[in-house]
């Protein structure tokens, strides 16, 4: 089908010009392949376009009745309605045809999250080890939540994007968008040991910041593997993740009095209603509310 190519394309519109990752190109191809294998089913599935609302409305009607969960449905059609977007663009189709397809209703799930106690604890009191490789694990935990850098980010950092004197880090994000992120004092002295470390066993600094015991850089996986290997010392967690310590840097920062904005930008949101998910209250904030205004709460 002419479709086929046109997906094709339009992939290569998010890689080349849109500058999207390699992780979320890989999520829309697949995406947009379950259209296609589902036009297959179809009667007429020989017509070089089937993009209209009834289609569309059986697609998630076969999705619901095989079980998808309501966030893969939402996905999958974000991926079909910016399809149709970027055809519209390229004027092989007049209008969109799903601007008045509702998507499915997704609960919003509270961001889960370190408390400060628990990543004090967390920080302070685990053996990670004295070798390289504890510490390089503990300098990515510590990293990660004192900066919200995503595991990509920090496995795409490279060791000239550090401005040890200005106490800096040059963030490489989502659709290449560059962010300055400050650091402290402690972070600091754990940089800068780890960066003579590598020094001493490789000879000179390595091009990325983050590495392995050869000298070659972490992928986020890997990354991943090492978060979730050291927050599963915590048993009231619900998820052991990387995007975790994210969530703990914005939630606490908020806690603190942080400005929103200003959250916003060091996480390198695109929208501020990404960030807005994290002003949810802690259960001790709402303790604290509940005392403060609730007449009766002292009797």
């Amino acid at each position: 089908m002419i479709m086929e190519q046109d997906v094709e394309a339009f992939l290569d519109y998010l890689t080349c010009v849109r500058k999207f990752s390699n992780y979320t190109v890989a999520s829309y191809r697949e995406d947009l392949g379950k259209y296609l294998e589902f036009l297959d089913t179809m009667p007429s599935a020989n017509q070089d376009y089937m993009l209209n609302l009834d289609v569309a409305r059986a697609w998630m009607a076969e999705m619901g009745k095989r079980g998808l969960k309501a966030t893969t449905i939402k996905r999958r059609l974000c991926a079909l309605r910016s399809f149709c977007k970027y055809l519209r663009r390229e004027k092989k189709i007049d209008n969109n045809p799903l601007a008045l397809l509702p998507s499915p209703k997704v609960p919003k799930p509270l961001p889960v999250w370190v408390t400060e106690s628990q990543m004090d604890d967390l920080l302070d009191n685990t053996d990670f080890g004295n070798d390289f490789v504890g510490k390089r694990d503990r300098l990515i935990i510590d990293l990660i939540y004192s900066t919200g850098m995503r595991r990509s980010e920090v496995a795409s950092l490279k060791s000239a994007d550090i401005d040890y004197a200005n106490r800096s880090i040059r963030v490489l994000g989502k659709g290449k968008k560059m962010r300055i992120v400050p650091f402290g004092e402690e972070l600091f002295s754990m940089m800068s040991d780890f960066s003579h470390e590598k020094m001493c066993l490789f000879g000179e600094d390595t091009h990325f910041f983050v590495v392995d015991e050869s000298g070659a850089g972490l992928t986020p996986e890997q990354i991943a593997v090492i978060a979730h290997k050291y927050l599963s010392s915590i048993p009231t967690l619900a998820r052991q993740t990387t995007h975790v310590l994210r969530h703990s840097f914005a939630t606490n920062m908020l806690s603190n009095g942080a400005d929103l904005m200003a959250v916003k930008e060091l996480l390198g949101h695109a929208s501020l209603q990404s960030t807005e998910v994290y002003t949810h209250l802690t259960p001790k904030d709402i303790l604290a509310n509940y005392r403060q205004a609730h007449p009766r709460s002292k009797k």
